[in-house]
């Protein structure tokens, strides 16, 4: 009998889709793939969690996603998870931020002036997420707060200041609004996971390159251990519908 995904976890590109596979898969994790409609999901059945390639941008992981979602009626939350880029100095490279909510920058309205659209992550696992790894010292620090999200490389400090005073988001990174407006459609959970890469300066390019295959793992362990103890009952809030 397959097992039902209930968590399903959206990684924007293969670059980063399969370090965290890897890392899931070094934590003990027994993996396999299985056709969803037009996409493939790698599934680790004991943990009841997918993981599926969303696309590059906001348009195309949404679009993905719903696409996901539109076959998988038992998933009952949906994570975007990928690289980021630091706008506040005390987070570091590796450090893993769970989004309270995924502020969507590039949404810019000239004929009103209303601010940018928020898109809320789920709070409950938020804050479970944030408490299981505060006194934990596993190496790299989990921060909860918003995360700017838009269809732009953010590649110097300047700009990178401007998007922190505009948005009060902690990192910047493309995709969650997307996957945020197709999880609101499909009424089901959302949350977004990163883990930073750079600091969204001039270095970002490089840096990104260079630290991506080797901060992954963080996502995975804090992936793992939240979805682990979700389906122990421990923190049964944390997903959302029931």
């Amino acid at each position: 009998m397959t097992m039902a995904i209930t968590v399903l976890v959206v990684v924007p590109q293969e670059e980063e889709l399969q370090p965290l596979v890897e890392a899931l898969s070094a934590l003990g994790h027994t993996a396999h793939v299985r056709r969803v409609g037009r996409l493939d999901v790698v599934v680790f059945e004991e943990l009841r969690l997918g993981v599926a390639l969303g696309g590059h941008g906001k348009v195309q992981f949404a679009v993905q996603t719903q696409h996901l979602l539109d076959h998988l009626q038992e998933a009952d939350t949906v994570v975007c998870a990928g690289a980021a880029g630091s706008l506040r100095d005390d987070l570091r490279c590796g450090d893993v931020v769970v989004g309270t909510c995924s502020v969507e920058h590039d949404y810019r309205l000239r004929f009103v002036p209303l601010p940018a659209p928020v898109h809320p992550g789920d709070l409950h696992a938020a804050r479970a997420i944030e408490g299981m790894f505060a006194d934990a010292p596993a190496g790299f620090s989990v921060r909860c707060g918003p995360i700017a999200s838009g269809d732009e490389d953010v590649v110097d400090a300047a700009r990178a200041q401007e998007l922190s005073a505009q948005t009060g988001a902690v990192c910047v990174a493309w995709e969650g609004a997307g996957g945020a407006r197709a999880t609101a459609f499909s009424d089901r959970a959302f949350l977004e996971l990163r883990v930073i890469t750079d600091g969204a300066d001039d270095n970002a390019a490089s840096d990104y390159r260079m630290t991506l295959q080797t901060v992954m793992p963080n996502l995975a362990a804090v992936l793992a251990a939240w979805v682990q103890r979700s389906n122990n009952g421990i923190q049964q809030t944390a997903f959302g519908r029931s």
